[in-house]
């Protein structure tokens, strides 16, 4: 459940990039890519994801990477024509199921485990490269050492011992060198500035109101669409391929049909990784497009929204609210007073300090009830979704005032604040209107006050009274 737990908690650029891992995982186990062959030698890159894993995220992602190696390598020895070795990590072929269960998928893990551990303890040396650079090139071995010593422990009678994974030669460097120059690669592109800033675009704030929010149920809709396709090609290529024997005079019996649709379905699990890749891939990029659309409209000043993304916001909370049970909610306008003295008497400089002391102090004090957006040079707007009464809303507005009063060290610092009571949904039109009128009643005041205009409006007998 820690484990669980951790990968949940991390960023949404570090889950999908997980989850790609994982795809790769998948579609080096069952093709070519995991077990390169150039005569005459045999290259075993299927355990890569899982370094890489390890040296960026940690040991519950190696983990679950060797999780995934060995569920992969154990359907893989579950043909009827594999070798007598190979068939050890197969349940279903060997004389010992559990046994093979260890084997092909308990080892994995461990290697993931430790693997994880290693590179944890890497990152905290006082030369992190280095040591990553000595546990890639001693993986590969660390790996063959752990299956010889479980097959020596578990399958005596095959013969392998510890011993067969100490020999070295010149494949072993090349391997060696494969699992170093993946493991770097990775980690310089992930820490790269570019995928950094794509990182920090994915993993964008909740109060993105361009954050898309039912394209995640598209994306999902789509990937199972495309596993019950892949299924049902899997199964009708089955059926094809034995008939085909069969016109060829081959007599295909249960045995032959079950190895045709073994292999049918290690071409459908590399085909729905490569369409995992390409899903999660476009998740990214319309998660990055939103929150670029996002951060171009920030007020560049303050950082808060500015006046579209705001009204755009506001907008969307009304038609939300249109289909629910209806609730009172608050609209803010927020002036700073005498802004134009403060920029002609202490500069542009002096002005924009005023600005963002403002913004905040709004976005700190209504955190959690409202949102702000700034909708003009030195007009502030908050739109509260919580169910805040007139008391607790002014004393809110008290601790702006007196927040914002010592901005200035040579003059004191308020606003004009006005704050319509109504009940969801809006106009945000009537609400632009209705607040305004307020705000102008604060500086009729003398301003460096707030105005509240309550509606009387109850739930349960529809009535509605406004009072000032």
């Amino acid at each position: 459940m820690k484990i669980i737990k951790k990968l949940w908690t991390d960023s949404c650029f570090d889950r999908y990039a997980l989850e790609l891992l994982i795809a790769i995982e998948l579609l080096l186990s069952f093709t070519f890519l995991g077990y390169i062959h150039i005569p005459p030698i045999s290259i075993t890159t299927a355990y890569i994801p899982i370094l890489i894993a390890g040296c960026l995220f940690g040991p519950a992602e190696s983990l679950l990477i060797g999780f995934v190696f060995g569920l992969s390598s154990m359907y893989k020895a579950s043909a009827s024509y594999v070798l007598p070795s190979d068939a050890a990590f197969s349940p279903f072929l060997s004389p010992a199921p559990v046994n093979s269960i260890l084997l092909s998928v308990g080892v994995r893990m461990l290697f993931g485990l430790l693997i994880g551990l290693a590179f944890s303890f890497a990152s905290k040396r006082k030369h992190p490269r280095i040591w990553r650079v000595i546990i890639s090139t001693v993986a590969p071995k660390f790996h063959s050492l752990l299956v010889y010593t479980a097959m020596g422990f578990l399958f005596p009678a095959l013969g392998y011992r510890y011993t067969s994974a100490l020999d070295w030669d010149w494949v072993d460097a090349v391997i060696a060198a494969v699992c170093v120059v993946s493991v770097e690669l990775l980690w310089a592109i992930y820490h790269h500035r570019t995928v950094q800033n794509v990182k920090s675009g994915v993993d964008q704030p909740i109060d993105n109101p361009y954050k898309p929010e039912k394209m995640n149920l598209f994306f999902a809709a789509f990937e199972f669409f495309l596993l019950f396709m892949a299924v049902l090609a899997a199964r009708y290529f089955s059926q094809r391929e034995s008939y085909m024997l069969q016109q060829h005079g081959v007599a295909v019996s249960h045995t032959i049909s079950y190895d045709l649709l073994h292999l049918q379905l290690q071409f459908l699990f590399a085909s729905l990784a490569l369409n995992l890749i390409s899903v999660i891939f476009l998740i990214m990029l319309y998660k990055y497009m939103a929150f670029k659309k996002y951060q171009g409209e920030l007020d560049e000043l303050t950082g808060i929204m500015g006046r579209r993304m705001f009204l755009y916001h506001c907008n969307r909370l009304q038609q939300a609210a249109a289909s629910g049970a209806k609730r009172l909610g608050w609209f803010l306008f927020v002036d700073a007073d005498y802004f134009k003295q403060v920029n002609d008497n202490f500069g542009h400089a002096t002005g924009d300090l005023v600005l963002k002391a403002i913004a905040s102090n709004l976005h700190h004090i209504f955190k959690g009830a409202g949102t702000v957006g700034r909708i003009g040079g030195d007009e502030f707007a908050v739109i509260i979704e919580a169910p805040l009464s007139p008391q607790e809303l002014g004393q809110r507005l008290e601790r702006f005032l007196s927040a914002i009063a010592d901005t200035l060290p040579d003059k004191k610092t308020s606003c004009s604040i006005g704050a319509y009571q109504f009940v969801f949904p809006q106009s945000v039109k009537h609400l632009l209107s209705e607040t305004d009128q307020i705000l102008y009643k604060a500086k009729e005041n003398g301003r460096a006050c707030y105005v509240l205009k309550e509606c009387g409006w109850q739930a349960g007998n529809g009535k509605r009274e406004d009072l000032v």
